[in-house]
């Protein structure tokens, strides 16, 4: 098959052996996948990260950076077969997501990010049919690719217990940050404060559903608010994923706050414990979405309860991937841009 795949900390384009289904596994003709900052740390930092997951337990640690691999996992694709004795639930021809995991045949690995299961900058994936689920017909291909990182932002925003008075900030409005303001959005908690140092993202904000953007440059987004009455907020998520970010915020936020931790940090944190226990905060730890959070996110993209148009940006071929990759962290660059394999 073609794809765009990692090799020596460069992104090419070529032939990649086609992948083979086993037991209870889906074989996938990809539509579209979506570009996410992850891909870059792994085409850069990649090494950190599986050092990281050995250390300390997590999900990359089988991943060998010495073979090609082809990333991608926010995805759309047709299914075209499935290994033998699978339940075969989707029938072939249909679109499916899913959450990209890989838990059948014995294979534990994150799609996209393993050897065994190529992710969506190639032409076929294979995907776990238990976690498949199918897209509505007629549905866009490059909206559906958008339901994975919208499930994330979903699963961070219920990390949070939101309930009625609550008044929560989101701290950076990336596309985590955006899908949170979405699923605080569905919950019906309101007003929503977001900040963002980008005019671009705070703008983003207001279409996802935030009710006062602010740039931190100009206003402290903890203190009284003029517009809210004076009220504080008192549930922060950050989004960002910085070191120093989580104690500024225990150092700013008000008695009794919660603090919800979404952005993926890789460094060290160095917490003033003090300060945290005085004020009685308490600090949850998000993570990867989990399947009622696609669920959700693909029904919300259905119905139109939720627009994420306006993330997505170019729509390339593969040989766009490897400019696409450098040039998306700009604060101008698209939150998403999407790629579709059958084409160079």
């Amino acid at each position: 098959m073609k794809a765009a795949y990692f090799l020596d900390g460069e992104v090419h384009v070529g032939e990649m052996p086609d992948p083979t289904p086993s037991k209870g596994q889906v074989l996938v003709r990809t539509h579209s996948c979506g570009l996410c900052a992850s891909d870059t740390h792994f085409l850069h930092a990649g090494q950190a990260v599986i050092d990281l997951s050995k250390e300390y337990g997590g999900p990359y640690a089988s991943l060998d950076l010495a073979q090609a691999f082809v990333p991608g996992h926010e995805y759309v694709g047709e299914v075209i077969d499935y290994g033998p004795d699978s339940k075969r639930a989707i029938s072939p021809g249909r679109k499916v997501t899913s959450i990209p995991i890989m838990r059948q045949s014995g294979t534990h690995a994150v799609v996209g990010f393993s050897n065994s299961c190529p992710g969506g900058f190639g032409e076929y994936m294979l995907l776990d049919e238990d976690f498949v689920m199918e897209v509505p017909a007629g549905m866009d291909d490059a909206m559906a690719a958008m339901t994975e990182p919208l499930a994330v932002g979903l699963e961070h925003a219920r990390r949070g217990l939101p309930v009625s008075g609550d008044v929560p900030l989101v701290i950076g409005c990336g596309a985590i940050g955006l899908g949170v303001i979405a699923g605080l959005k569905l919950a019906g908690i309101a007003p929503i404060v977001a900040a963002d140092f980008h005019k671009s993202r705070r703008d983003l904000a207001l279409k996802m559903g935030a009710d006062i953007v602010i740039d931190p440059r100009e206003l402290s987004p903890y203190e009284p608010i003029a517009d809210l009455g004076m009220r504080q907020v008192n549930l922060v998520y950050e989004c960002v994923g910085v070191p120093g970010l989580l104690q500024k915020i225990i150092q700013s936020v008000s008695f009794g706050a919660r603090i919800v931790m979404g952005g993926y940090c890789m460094e060290p944190e160095q917490l003033l414990v003090f300060a945290a226990q005085n004020k009685r905060l308490t600090v949850h730890f998000a993570a990867g979405e989990e399947p009622q959070d696609m669920e959700l996110a693909l029904r919300s993209i259905d119905n139109g309860k939720v627009d994420v148009s306006a993330w997505i940006g170019a729509r390339i071929g593969l040989g766009g991937v490897a400019q696409a990759l450098a040039e998306m962290s700009g604060p101008q660059a698209p939150v998403r841009t999407v790629v579709d394999p059958r084409k160079l």
